[in-house]
């Protein structure tokens, strides 16, 4: 098992979670199959049982202990017994090298929309990557019309660098993206002596 990961913000827990959390994660997506699915990919049957989830959440610990993906899971601090995810933060393909870059993705439960709570996760996340993980660049491709996502990468300084026409299959149509960057200033101050 990947050592697990706890990040705090004001009002949440980020934390990373493993297998025994399957039952937790299916209640969350089953809960928000509606609410997600105009901006994911059309999930198979096999997506909304539990073995699907024990197993994805253990592929994603291999893949956190390689150093490919970092992602954790939101609680509310008042959950202390972490029975309610209410969202997630990935960065997946990280790549090294003289890359140093990750794709950041992020999606929230549905009756926790609009208190900041993304914006305040997908913040502690940006400044892990940047100043534990040392990654240059995040990006995070989001659909033009999905204005509440776009807002949150705005606030944490996110700029724009284009479209990315017809870039993934979501929910059976192939979708335009837009690609918001977020540069680790720092790196460039000071870049690393050896990537």
């Amino acid at each position: 098992m990947v050592q697990c990961v706890c990040l705090e913000t004001e009002r949440l827990w980020l934390r990373q979670l493993d297998e025994s959390f399957a039952r937790r994660v299916l209640e969350y997506f089953t809960r928000n199959r509606d609410f997600l699915s105009p901006w994911e990919p059309a999930r198979p049957r096999s997506f909304f049982q539990l073995e699907y989830h024990h197993r994805q959440l253990a592929f994603d610990q291999v893949k956190m202990s390689t150093g490919q993906l970092f992602k954790v899971w939101l609680f509310e601090k008042g959950d202390t017994a972490l029975e309610r995810v209410i969202g997630s933060v990935a960065i997946s393909e990280i790549m090294r090298g003289c890359f140093l870059s990750g794709f950041l993705g992020y999606r929230m439960d549905k009756d926790f929309t609009g208190r900041g709570y993304m914006t305040e996760a997908v913040g502690k996340v940006v400044e892990y990557a940047f100043d534990v993980l040392g990654l240059h660049r995040l990006e995070a491709n989001i659909m033009p019309r999905n204005k509440a996502s776009l807002r949150v990468v705005e606030k944490l300084g996110f700029s724009e660098e284009g479209l990315s026409r017809k870039l993934l299959l979501i929910n059976g149509r192939w979708e335009d993206h837009v690609r918001m960057v977020k540069l680790n200033m720092a790196l460039e101050k000071a870049p690393p002596e050896r990537v």
